[in-house]
């Protein structure tokens, strides 16, 4: 890769993690203000930067476009489908992997109990995000934007009386599951399925979740925490597919 490609890129990087000003920015890289001031100027140009009223650089929206377009071109269930059948192997339990769609949270891939217990999900419909584990642990990655996009046209329903009826309890209880990295749904659609699950990353973010589901007959809350080791490596394993 070429200097100043790399050079562009560890400035783009920079200004990601702290917008700055020229002065700033030359100082960090050990150029001089003038050599700086190109640099940004080519990269505002093509629309990765932009030069904010306070004189700061932030991040431009030509990048939030090439962003969507990446996430739009990763294929979570391809990447995904090996290992959703490798973990249902181990477990014996209920595996969905769920994708985050726009402004919905959609299950696109699913193995089956292997005790032939059948569940209501489907590939393809929709996740209910406010009392479903693949649904709170991608809503727990997401910024207070990304949530509202999600939730905003909702009507909130209580399915059993341990359903999250409001925003405000479901903003609470997401801080804990960004807090220990897993989110469940315990009992909270129906009063007889509880259900774990982890997010899966791609370089861009939160792309979807994969989860572990069981009847609580078969298995309880307390048995599926077991399987987490199990779950956060699946979920590592698909983000290493998605580069």
């Amino acid at each position: 890769m070429s200097q100043s490609v790399t050079r562009a890129a560890r400035i783009i990087d920079a200004i990601a993690a702290d917008p700055r000003t020229v002065t700033e920015l030359a100082e960090a890289f050990g150029l001089h203000r003038s050599t700086m001031f190109r640099e940004l100027r080519s990269l505002e140009e093509v629309g990765w930067v932009r030069r904010s009223s306070s004189g700061r650089y932030t991040l431009g929206g030509r990048l939030a476009g090439l962003a969507k377009d990446a996430l739009d071109s990763l294929d979570l269930r391809e990447a995904g489908s090996v290992h959703v059948r490798r973990l249902q192997r181990r477990i014996g339990n209920t595996v969905h992997l769920a994708a985050l769609m726009d402004r919905s949270i959609v299950y696109v891939d699913k193995a089956e109990d292997a005790s032939g217990v059948r569940m209501y999900s489907r590939i393809g419909r929709e996740v209910i995000p406010y009392c479903s584990a693949v649904g709170k642990a991608i809503l727990a990655e997401l910024d207070t934007a990304g949530r509202d996009a999600v939730l905003d046209d909702l009507t909130w329903h209580r399915f059993t009386d341990r359903t999250l009826a409001t925003r405000e309890q479901l903003d609470e209880e997401l801080a804990r599951v960004a807090a220990r990295g897993w989110a469940a749904d315990d009992r909270e659609f129906e009063a007889y399925v509880n259900c774990i699950a982890v997010p899966v990353e791609s370089p861009l973010g939160v792309v979807g979740a994969v989860s572990v589901t069981a009847i609580r007959v078969v298995a309880d809350l307390d048995r599926l925490k077991k399987h987490l080791p199990a779950l956060r490596e699946t979920a590592d394993r698909i983000s290493s597919e998605l580069g």
